[in-house]
């Protein structure tokens, strides 16, 4: 499993948010390269990138931010935030992004997407799953399309989708655990598919349980910079 930690900008700054709320927004760190390198010094070899001010722009903002990280790391950085456009994507792929994670666009544009899908390929186009009482939510969360879960995972499964990032807003920087019996439920459902959890990992032994369900990978954000997990024993479970 694919152990991924979170860095997420506003400002040029790092920070969290709770269920996706800007008014919970707490600031943890000035220079977001700074905590890519120190997660990179400790052996950890994956980053997700979220570009806030961009979602809420609905076009990427923090471009020279993710130059800069893949310029000064060797991190692996799949990138998303306000990418609504084929100009956009490629834009992210050019500052450096190994990959870029569709969000809302996949709900309203999912034909522009399919087309992504086949011009860069899936290894390269992860589709954001963000949902909340099961239902995809959109546009940095504030609202909730009628798209159920499933309905929206078959469909971009169809569309030659296998990554698929999967946040439960609800759980989301609250720290108080992760919705491990969906994913559980989604890996029986589609077995080939690849599951990236996020939102409301807070432990290491959860970690592992989601390993042990069978995730392709997790992603931790909150329970870094609030250390219910160190970034040390983060490293041990790198494979």
């Amino acid at each position: 499993m694919e152990i991924i930690p979170a860095i997420d900008l506003i400002g040029g700054q790092c920070v969290r948010l709770t269920e996706g709320d800007f008014s919970q927004q707490t600031t943890y760190h000035s220079d977001p390269v700074e905590v890519a390198k120190q997660f990179e010094s400790l052996g950890l070899r994956r980053l997700h990138l979220v570009d806030l001010d961009g979602a809420r722009a609905k076009q990427p903002v923090n471009l020279p931010i993710l130059a800069r990280i893949a310029r000064e790391t060797n991190l692996h950085i799949d990138y998303g935030g306000g990418l609504q456009s084929s100009e956009a994507i490629q834009q992210a792929f050019d500052a450096g992004a190994k990959q870029v994670t569709a969000g809302s666009i996949a709900v309203r544009e999912p034909k522009t997407v399919q087309k992504w899908l086949t011009q860069y390929g899936s290894d390269r186009i992860i589709v954001g799953a963000d949902f909340k009482d099961n239902f995809i939510a959109i546009n940095a969360w504030a609202d909730q399309s009628d798209l159920t879960l499933e309905s929206f995972l078959t469909s971009f499964s169809e569309k030659g989708a296998k990554t698929f990032i999967c946040t439960d807003v609800s759980k989301d920087g609250k720290l108080q655990g992760s919705s491990l019996e969906i994913y559980q439920q989604l890996i029986l459902k589609f077995p080939s598919l690849q599951f990236i959890a996020s939102g409301g990992v807070t432990t290491i032994e959860e970690v592992r349980h989601l390993r042990e369900a069978g995730l392709h990978g997790a992603i931790i954000g909150k329970a870094i910079y609030e250390g219910t997990i160190t970034l040390e024993d983060l490293a041990k479970e790198v494979v």
